[in-house]
């Protein structure tokens, strides 16, 4: 999840870096840079997969837990 929002953040300024020449009415970018952009969206999505990845293991882990717990129940 780290490293997802380390890339959303670049991608973030990166768009901020973009859009600065449409309001400051300078030369805007070079298209390569407005696919830098795309960043906030990759960022996201991988810390998206990180979250689900930590939900799936931790419900794992609980039932590995409930079930040992009736294990011993029984016992």
């Amino acid at each position: 999840m780290k490293a997802g929002g380390i890339v959303f953040i670049a991608g973030a300024v990166a768009t901020l870096a973009t859009m600065a020449p449409l309001l400051l009415d300078i030369d805007p970018f070079p298209s390569y840079a407005w696919a830098v952009c795309m960043l906030m969206g990759v960022g996201f999505a991988i810390s998206a997969a990180g979250v689900l990845r930590s939900a799936a293991a931790q419900r794992t882990a609980a039932r590995a837990s409930q079930a040992q717990a009736q294990a011993q129940a029984q016992v």
